[in-house]
């Protein structure tokens, strides 16, 4: 080989060398899992997905024992704890009650999964994600406009309410002020609000202030009616719920009183929980195929229901309150769940109602009616996590 041809040889060595690394994608990994509609859900034994079968038998069989005493069985203390009801509320739920996936199968599963009760707050980050969907297609151009450039219904028309932002809503700093559906935003009145009651202070400047407040959140829920001019349990339904390929259990009920006019019909208007009764009313395994949803980026199958953009807005932490994102909880500081990743996070409800998403280790937890500690399963769920 002459000098020629040996530099010749030499260079497209070292061109091959410095190619740049092939990205992987979805589409050039192996498929992931989606269950189709209803029961048509895969399961695996815990083996087959890397975890160790004994080890997740035992996480449940704690799970089994700790059973919620915050919420009886009868709903007896919802006055008490929350205040006058405004919709209604059943007359007894399910047990303690759960399920694990991993890598969207089925690994483990306890108590009736299949009833449909109310979910509590929950209820939030399904509201979160029809505030995703709306800024997705456009409806609302940026979350960061003031609700008062679209919403012209009164509610918005203060010097201090025109300053709210669809992100000050979405993040529970907005300091709305008013009354909505018979409840006021400062949560002053043992009657209207239980042992939730609070003390009045100074408003803040929206944006600046953290406060978890219903009536705040059922007045996102009322402006995102009028943008969809028609039921927000119309369109969690068409939007999330049925692509998911959820059952026909779950219902999302309305106040009597929390009707709006919208082009000229009256429409009913939702709650972001289950404070004062109605709210999203659904089963365990429901709520597993909306957490599997977020766990994959917001994508089903093959298609993108809510942007991946949106699921990385909603579960990064705000300025004002570092584990708290989009109306979802955060373990940003490692303080909700000592045992989980930071990455981790979880829709919660009274009760204690909690669906947890790990992206790290691929798992979605569902654990309803239980003592509040959801840490405790989470620690033993991931001890079972072998690879």
């Amino acid at each position: 080989m002459n000098k020629r041809h040996l530099y010749a040889a030499l260079l497209l060595f070292l061109v091959a060398c410095h190619r740049p690394v092939r990205q992987t994608t979805e589409s050039t990994t192996t498929q992931n899992y989606f269950p189709g509609k209803g029961d048509a859900w895969e399961r695996r034994k815990p083996e087959q997905v890397g975890m160790d079968a004994s080890l997740l038998e035992a996480a449940v069989a704690f799970a089994r024992t700790a059973e919620t005493k915050q919420m009886p069985r009868d709903f007896s203390t919802q006055e008490e704890i929350f205040g006058k009801l405004l919709g209604p509320i059943p007359n007894d739920r399910a047990t303690t009650n759960g399920i694990v996936l991993r890598h969207g199968y089925i690994v483990a599963e306890w108590g009736d999964t299949q009833r449909a009760d109310p979910t509590y707050s929950v209820a939030k980050s399904v509201l979160s994600t029809i505030l995703g969907i709306t800024i997705d297609r456009g409806m609302v151009r940026d979350i960061h406009d003031p609700v008062a450039n679209y919403i012209r219904d009164g509610g918005y028309d203060s010097a201090h309410n025109r300053k709210i932002t669809w992100e000050h809503h979405a993040r529970q700093t907005s300091e709305w002020e008013g009354e909505l559906w018979g409840k006021k935003h400062d949560f002053v009145g043992k009657e209207a609000f239980g042992r939730g009651e609070r003390k009045p202070r100074t408003l803040q400047e929206p944006g600046t202030f953290y406060e978890y407040n219903d009536v705040r959140i059922n007045r996102l829920a009322l402006s995102l009616l009028r943008i969809w001019r028609k039921p927000l349990p119309q369109v969690v339904k068409a939007e999330i719920m049925d692509p998911i390929g959820a059952s026909d259990t779950w219902q999302y009920v309305t106040y009597p009183n929390a009707v709006a006019e919208v082009d000229g019909k009256p429409m009913p208007s939702v709650s972001g929980g289950t404070r004062w009764g109605g709210g999203l009313w659904i089963n365990a395994r429901d709520e597993a195929r909306f957490g599997y949803l977020y766990l994959r980026n917001g994508r089903w199958g093959n298609r993108q229901i809510v942007s991946a953009d949106w699921v990385r807005q909603a579960v990064a932490p705000g300025p004002v309150k570092s584990d708290y994102g989009y109306l979802w909880w955060l373990n940003t500081d490692r303080k909700a769940w000592p045992s989980a990743p930071a990455s981790s996070y979880a829709a919660i409800g009274a009760g204690s109602n909690t669906i947890w998403i790990d992206p790290e280790h691929d798992i979605v937890i569902v654990w309803r009616w239980h003592d509040g500690s959801p840490d405790e399963l989470i620690k033993r769920v991931l001890t079972a996590v072998k690879e």
